[in-house]
């Protein structure tokens, strides 16, 4: 497990992240990874490659996740 000092790194809050901006996940890039956290446990880091994110969210959006779907 890596430990990234968070003070140092600038996160990049979603635009729909509500009113008080405390529902959102923000990202941020460090050491050629992409940064993802939830803002209330941003102690919470999850460090991915960007390209494995890509993947996810095109996935994500094209429902290719869905069960029985190749």
């Amino acid at each position: 497990m890596t430990t990234f000092s968070t003070h140092v790194i600038r996160w990049q809050k979603s635009s729909f992240s509500g009113v008080d901006g405390e529902d959102c996940v923000e990202l941020a890039h460090h050491g050629g990874r992409t940064l993802i956290r939830e803002s209330d446990s941003p102690g919470d880091v999850l460090a991915v490659l960007p390209h494995s994110l890509a993947f996810l969210i095109r996935g994500a959006k094209t429902h290719s996740f869905m069960p029985g779907r190749e």
